[in-house]
């Protein structure tokens, strides 16, 4: 970024707007050298009501000062560019006042928040500069500039908060490496889980409840219980700045999660579900680190499915509906549930994670006074209890699943964790043993062979963002929903999507992917594979043309799932 006017070329031209119209504010537009780092003004917003107006700054490393060590690798510079992120926009929040009308005087930073993503909001680039992006509601009075306030802003307010929050003498160093250290240490474990034969590690220590619901922050209070592991499931290992730690090693294969209801089943599955994701040092589950290709599934009543292989889970329908390319604009439980698992399947997921409680009942089993009353020729289901053992021999595909009804799984598991009080144990021998002297009577269904095509094409013009005379119209409502063109995208059951950034960049990933790679001969995972290498080696900057501080990083099973979610979808 390079700049030919400096502050006082700035200041200048918003004292001679002062009082004009609100387009007048175009006339800033440009970049800026100031004493310490250079400012750019991207876009500016129509009117005070719009959306604010997009700002950069570039700070050289002579004056960001940040020490080599904390960008010598991807792993601690986005640690650190993420701590600066929250940093920035905690400040931000303090210095912001409304100055006019509309968003005047809003200053505001797409800050992460537990997980650590890396993102365009700020980066640590490999020289130590550091970029921020950001957005600011220039000052009106009704639809009149306020060139003097905007003054205040750009050119006081906003060099305060810069030098409060992004340098490295506005931190101690202590701080800048916990959160650099804390990054690598988690990449660096989930680099060799496989090789240990695991999927998941949960560390001695760690804080697994949040606050609530709503509320990803950790639980806090002495009646909190940290996480222990049993014993016979204890592995160790020795990390780059952390040393030796220890935990509970999930295995590949099959595990169950078993236990009452409110002690703790579920709250295990959505730490290992996050832990795709590294934490913030705080967090609490900064030692909780899955491998990254696990994928979160459950039954959504109602969901679009295009042309997916559900043969393995649902036999020929009624009125001899195939099932080899099952279609829907309006999916059961049980059979979104079988798509969904197909098409994790088709983007290389490794591990499926389930809860009963979200899953359909019918899918899952059907016990011998089922099939006794119900014979097999008459229920085109095969539960996944018959297909779990089998996914994983073939497909090398574990699962984690919580249960607390369907005792038949029993008979299908490698591992059984029980969470007592929210404390962990290892009863697998005596779940064995239950299995041995309490025979369910069912007999397996379904066939041994697992067959699926996960080769599905899309067809160009059926990925379409077009909405009126716009080529292209894309918009994130929230972390849930994209707005792609006439269609509304339903994220919600998408549940490792963690934050509204990612599903920002997922909606620019779908148009890119469209604009590039939708040809009619690349399958979807083909696809996946070149949006992600792109993305991989050019920055997210790739995904659209502006640049903005509103993208994070979001997995290719995220991407995956809402190419699936479009209901115009055909393959």
């Amino acid at each position: 970024m390079t700049a030919s006017a400096t502050e006082d070329s700035l200041r200048r031209t918003l004292l001679r707007i002062d009082g004009r119209g609100y387009g007048a504010y175009k006339d800033i537009r440009g970049t800026y050298r100031f004493a310490e780092f250079t400012l750019a003004v991207d876009a500016v917003q129509g009117d005070p009501f719009a959306s604010p107006s997009r700002l950069r700054v570039l700070i050289p490393p002579t004056t960001a000062e940040l020490p080599g060590r904390l960008y010598t690798n991807a792993s601690r510079a986005i640690g650190v560019s993420c701590f600066l992120a929250k940093a920035f926009s905690s400040k931000a929040g303090k210095m912001s006042t409304r100055r006019g009308s509309g968003k005047s005087g809003e200053i505001r930073i797409e800050a992460p928040g537990q997980q650590v993503l890396a993102n365009t909001a700020v980066q640590v680039h490999g020289d130590g500069a550091v970029e921020a992006r950001f957005t600011v509601g220039l000052p009106a009075q009704g639809r009149r500039v306020l060139g003097r306030q905007a003054c205040g802003i750009l050119l006081e307010d906003l060099p305060e908060l810069i030098a409060g929050s992004l340098y490295a003498r506005s931190h101690t160093g202590e701080e800048l490496w916990r959160h650099a250290a804390a990054n690598e240490d988690a990449d660096a474990l989930r680099a060799v889980l496989a090789e240990r034969g695991l999927i998941a590690f949960v560390g001695d220590g760690s804080i697994l409840p949040r606050s609530s619901g709503v509320d990803d922050r950790p639980m806090q209070g002495g009646s909190v219980i940290s996480f222990r592991s049993p014993e016979s499931l204890k592995v160790s290992f020795s990390l780059p700045n952390a040393g030796t730690v220890s935990g509970m090693g999930v295995s590949a294969g099959v595990t169950l999660i078993v236990g009452g209801g409110y002690h703790g089943k579920s709250t295990l599955l959505r730490a290992i579900e996050r832990g795709v994701y590294n934490h913030r040092p705080g967090d609490g589950r900064e030692l909780v680190v899955s491998k990254a290709d696990l994928v979160k599934i459950r039954a959504e009543d109602g969901r679009a499915v295009s042309g997916v292989d559900i043969s393995a889970f649902i036999g020929d329908l009624p009125l001899g509906q195939s099932t080899r390319r099952f279609s829907s604009a309006n999916a059961s439980g049980s059979t979104s549930q079988a798509a969904a698992i197909v098409e994790a399947l088709e983007a290389e997921a490794g591990g499926l994670l389930m809860d009963e409680d979200t899953a359909a009942t019918n899918f899952l089993i059907r016990d011998a006074r089922m099939q006794a009353l119900v014979p097999k020729e008459s229920e085109p289901i095969t539960p996944y209890v018959d297909r779990v053992r089998r996914m994983y021999k073939e497909y090398g595909v574990s699962t984690v699943l919580v249960v607390g009804g369907s005792g038949d799984y029993l008979d299908v598991a490698d591992t059984v964790i029980a969470m007592e009080t929210f404390r962990a144990y290892d009863v697998t021998a005596r779940a064995s043993a239950v299995a041995s002297d309490h025979p369910t009577g069912r007999v397996a269904e379904g066939g041994k062979s697992f067959n699926v095509n996960l080769r599905r094409i899309p067809r160009p013009g059926s990925v379409d963002p077009r909405k009126g005379r716009r080529e292209s119209s894309i918009k994130t409502r929230d972390m849930q929903t994209v707005q792609f063109g006439r269609e509304t995208v339903d994220l919600a059951a998408v549940e490792q999507i963690v934050h509204w950034a990612q599903t920002r960049a997922i909606g620019a990933a779908l148009d890119y992917a469209r604009r590039g790679y939708i040809d009619g001969q690349c399958t979807l995972s083909e696809i996946l594979d070149l949006v992600m290498a792109d993305i991989e080696t050019k920055g997210l900057d790739v995904l659209e043309g502006r640049r903005t501080g509103e993208l994070a990083r979001f997995r290719r099973h995220e991407l995956a799932a809402a190419f699936n979610r479009l209901r115009s979808l055909k393959t």
